[in-house]
């Protein structure tokens, strides 16, 4: 008998005594609010959950640069109808209170309800106020600010195709539209990614993302702080510069860096390239013309050199 009370004593100190303590009591309440198994990545001890640590590792040295930290706005019923139909991210679109609803506010409509846009009708001082007094006619569009990839997000592309790296790089390009071009003849001819100066070069607004016609959502945007740096690093890493010039020592016809690792550099059409960054081309290519009087802008000039590239590296 005393071993019995002495065993009675025992679980009633630890608890166990409890009468909460069946399957009804505190079993069910410790079950309670676990929720789902959560998933593989989140799961400290699985090989998904350490392959995604590694990435972000790996990547927290490449700060991503935004063009900016407001967002952009496209003003005018034509205006955000060929920002629509061109894919630009749109991130909602904005109705003028007692706006006539013509076939292009129809049309705006009808494409933002199938990427699920917001739609937001808002008074007309709102919108003025929005678009800073731009002539609106009654819609807009917000355009969040574009995220740069890092100029070594470039070479890793390429490595991860398993193919020779082939940049475009852009020397005091303003327009753009020219921007656009580029960027949109750089992904029909298998380049990795475009560069441009952080200043004194144009950015990717609605314009160029408009004359991209949607590929600037396949094709990374790099943005450094000195180009001419950022040459000669990919130069260390293994790439040949060439510069697009007139008085270029090499046709681009017989140009035979073409099938390696390459940086294309294009100039503005007026000024073409500048001093440093021309200096630092380990080559300075033309483009043959028949008139010697005629020049190309920066977007044609980089479709013709890039299709003769795409060509030799078939």
């Amino acid at each position: 008998m005393a071993g019995n009370s002495q065993r009675k004593g025992a679980i009633k100190k630890t608890g166990k005594g409890n009468p909460t303590a069946g399957s009804g009591g505190r079993v069910r309440r410790g079950l309670e609010g676990k929720g789902p198994t959560p998933k593989a990545k989140d799961r400290p001890y699985h090989q998904a959950y350490k392959a995604a640590k590694r990435a972000e590792k790996s990547s927290a040295g490449r700060p991503r640069r935004k063009s900016g930290t407001e967002a952009e706005w496209v003003a005018g019923r034509n205006s955000v109808v060929e920002a629509l139909r061109a894919g630009v991210p749109v991130t909602g679109v904005y109705v003028g209170e007692g706006a006539e609803r013509d076939g292009r506010l129809r049309e705006a409509f009808a494409i933002a309800a199938e990427r699920g846009l917001n739609i937001q009708e808002v008074t007309r001082g709102e919108l003025d106020r929005m678009t800073g007094g731009a002539v609106h006619q009654g819609l807009a569009a917000r355009i969040p600010p574009y995220e740069y990839a890092h100029p070594d997000d470039l070479l890793d592309a390429a490595a991860a195709n398993g193919e020779p790296p082939l940049i475009v790089a852009l020397d005091s390009v303003t327009d753009p539209r020219n921007l656009g071009a580029v960027v949109r003849s750089a992904s029909g001819f298998g380049a990795h990614g475009v560069l441009i100066p952080e200043r004194r070069s144009a950015g990717m607004t609605a314009s160029a993302w408009k004359t991209s016609a949607g590929a600037a959502a396949r094709l990374p945007v790099a943005q450094t702080v000195n180009l001419v740096r950022q040459l000669k690093a990919y130069q260390d890493a293994g790439c040949m510069v060439i510069g697009l010039a007139a008085d270029g020592d090499v046709s681009l016809p017989q140009l035979e860096l073409a099938d390696g690792p390459l940086v294309v550099v294009v100039g503005s059409e007026g000024n073409g390239l500048s001093r440093l960054v021309s200096e630092t081309c380990d080559q300075l290519v033309s483009i043959p013309m028949a008139n010697q009087l005629e020049s190309l802008n920066a977007g044609v000039a980089a479709s013709v050199a890039l299709y003769a590239i795409s060509e030799s590296r078939r």
